[in-house]
């Protein structure tokens, strides 16, 4: 924005600059609203849609190859500012078209449960978040980034798929793959730790859906064993991108405070920008605690753990195979300039001697055996999911929702904040 000098303007005061743009807001928040209003009532008319000059004007067309799409993904806008209708609206898709089955996670906005399609018996995961909650904690802007992040995967066979989303007046919904192997933090509970070979495994198809994402300029900042899980023959599903940074090209950094105690890396603790490393980083953490049981540096005090990770140096138990110890040495440098993909990033991590037993095409294409089979007999199989959540019952406002909840949706409940939230593959078929 050009500043212009006060000899080529007249100097406004405090109290009279004030005045206009409070004015101008008022103004734009007026037409906002009332346009928000037309195009929502206009987007749910369905004659109305399929008129081409009315598609051509809100550019309602689907796209007709969902690789094309994703090829050159365009920065997401600020959801708060943008009225971004696009192919994502889904009029059609609401609560009731689920049978909730089973309460099957929880969150700090919401939960996940195992849901039944009504119309041709599909069994998904509905991630289903309550606005109130995340306009509360101000974190809207994370929501839209897991739903951005969850659009770029392109079917990558260990990152959970999205199939659709939408929303009511006050919950957002996800319609997510259904993945019932179990959380990682689950089994390690349950044994405590895997043997090597175990722990390579998991370890490569990990590394693989971080090196994906970080191809998408994406930072996943919060891998952690609760969001990895396992697929019902035993591979790695990585889930909850609500903490991933995108548009992070590969010399690029960041610098917001977010993870999770137990795995942050030091340049996050010392607050200093940090780039997509940090991911690498979390992959030692993950690897050492599958083959000692916890995380390297933990302590129940958190600020002594919090010393540790800044200067305890890293100490190895001689367990482990010499590879082992060099990749973990090289994942968990504390300088992130001599930390093992710092400078190819994934190609580092492929070619280390860890991982010479790896075929990584037959690895991509799930054709090299899971080490554990989770053996669950069908989507009813919930025997590796924690009883604390199964044994809650479902609440009965999940599956309601207001006949016209997106027309008469209003900037109070939050509507405007999540405007393009709503995915569906096409205008045609939402399944």
């Amino acid at each position: 924005m050009t500043v212009k000098t006060e000899t080529e303007m007249p100097v406004l005061t405090y109290s009279k600059s004030r005045g206009i743009v409070a004015l101008i807001t008022a103004f734009m928040k007026q037409r906002k609203m009332g346009l928000n209003d037309f195009i929502q009532r206009l987007a749910t008319n369905s004659y109305a849609c399929k008129h081409p000059e009315v598609q051509s004007i809100l550019n309602l067309s689907p796209p007709q190859d969902p690789e094309l799409m994703n090829a050159n993904p365009s920065p997401p806008p600020s959801p708060s500012q943008q009225i971004n209708l696009g192919p994502s609206l889904n009029p059609s898709a609401k609560p009731s078209d689920f049978h909730f089955l089973k309460v099957i996670g929880k969150g700090s906005f919401g939960k996940v449960l195992l849901a039944r399609h009504r119309a041709d018996d599909q069994f998904y995961a509905v991630k289903v978040l309550q606005k109130k909650a995340i306009l509360k904690k101000k974190e809207e802007k994370h929501i839209m980034s897991e739903r951005n992040v969850l659009l770029k995967n392109v079917k990558h066979p260990f990152l959970v798929g999205l199939h659709y989303s939408f929303q009511t007046t006050d919950k957002l919904y996800f319609i997510l793959d259904y993945i019932n192997g179990g959380e990682l933090f689950y089994h390690l509970q349950r044994e405590r730790c895997f043997l090597e070979p175990r722990a390579r495994f998991y370890a490569a198809e990990i590394a693989s859906a971080l090196g994906y994402l970080h191809s998408l300029n994406i930072v996943y900042r919060d891998l952690k064993p609760e969001n990895i899980l396992l697929d019902s023959q035993g591979h790695i599903i990585l889930t909850d991108f609500g903490l991933c940074k995108e548009n992070i090209e590969p010399n690029g950094t960041t610098s917001t405070f977010c993870g999770t105690p137990e795995y942050l890396a030091p340049e996050v603790l010392h607050k200093q920008p940090y780039d997509r490393t940090v991911d690498w980083w979390c992959l030692g953490a993950v690897l050492y605690e599958m083959l000692y049981g916890l995380p390297p540096f933990y302590s129940r005090n958190t600020a002594e753990m919090y010393d540790n990770i800044l200067n305890k140096p890293l100490q190895l138990k001689p367990n482990i195979s010499n590879a082992a110890r060099h990749l973990l040495e090289g994942l968990l440098q504390k300088d992130r300039t001599k930390r093992l993909g710092c400078t190819e990033d994934f190609v580092e991590i492929k070619i280390h001697v860890f991982f010479s037993p790896i075929n990584w095409d037959d690895l991509n294409a799930k054709k090299i055996t899971p080490p554990f089979n989770p053996n669950v007999t069908g989507p009813n199989d919930l025997r590796h999911f924690d009883p604390e959540f199964t044994d809650e019952p479902v609440p009965s406002s999940i599956g309601c929702s207001p006949d016209s909840a997106l027309a008469t949706a209003s900037i109070k409940d939050g509507s405007e904040a999540f405007v393009g939230f709503s995915y569906a593959p096409s205008m045609d078929s939402y399944l």
